[in-house]
């Protein structure tokens, strides 16, 4: 073993560390801003509103992430004329895949997170005298985001490790930097081992934040258990 090669090579594993952080980043904000609208409309009871959130939920979590991402990549150029446009961009096409899959998993968590929502909040809030639209805006939705934060803290993780696949399309993430160091020193273990690594500390990082979110917003719960 020679981890010598990786003090020649830290500049591609720096570049793919900051592609694979900046993909995921943007990824799950996004996918959060969509997750939350499906979430809710999956709830409803109008066949028009929960229907194409049924769909959109029911597709993208029952193929693999590479799959779409080969759809997304491979595909559209089949179907449409995309030339001189983002969907030529190998790391468009992957941030569309990445935002559309977290998107749909997310809006199951929020979907389940609203669905067990404590009636005794539900009863308070209509107890003051609030309106259906007060009390979810106030009560509902705020409370089943904040004890969501467990199940979406997984979501993020499994967002991070699933971006792995980016590296298929010709994307330089950190695993696409390992393959490049595997191919210029034929050292496969030295190189994914110190990927695998830095996975783990962007992993202990999200869930250190998120154990620290969830001590300061799900405060009242524990005093509660």
């Amino acid at each position: 073993m020679d981890f010598s090669i990786l003090s020649d090579s830290w500049p591609i594993y720096w570049q793919g560390f900051y592609t694979t952080f900046w993909m995921v980043v943007v990824a799950l904000i996004i996918g959060l801003m969509i997750a939350v609208p499906v979430g809710v409309a999956r709830n409803s009871r109008q066949p028009l509103i929960y229907g194409p959130a049924w769909a959109f939920i029911y597709f993208f979590r029952g193929t693999p992430l590479l799959i779409q991402l080969y759809l997304i990549y491979y595909g559209l150029s089949q179907l449409m004329d995309v030339q001189g446009t983002l969907w030529q961009e190998a790391w468009f096409c992957a941030l569309v895949a990445f935002v559309l899959n977290t998107a749909a998993y997310t809006a199951e968590i929020v979907r389940g997170s609203i669905n067990s929502m404590p009636k005794g909040e539900i009863e308070a809030a209509k107890a003051y005298g609030m309106s259906q639209w007060q009390a979810f805006s106030r009560i509902i939705l705020p409370s089943s985001l904040r004890r969501a934060l467990p199940a979406y803290s997984n979501e993020v993780i499994f967002m991070l490790h699933g971006s792995a696949v980016a590296g298929i399309v010709t994307i330089v993430d950190l695993t696409g930097a390992a393959r490049i160091v595997n191919s210029r020193y034929y050292a496969p273990f030295e190189s994914y081992l110190f990927a695998g690594m830095c996975y783990m500390v962007l992993t202990f990082t999200i869930l250190w934040c998120f154990r620290k979110m969830e001590g300061r917003w799900m405060r009242h719960m524990r005093a509660l258990s």
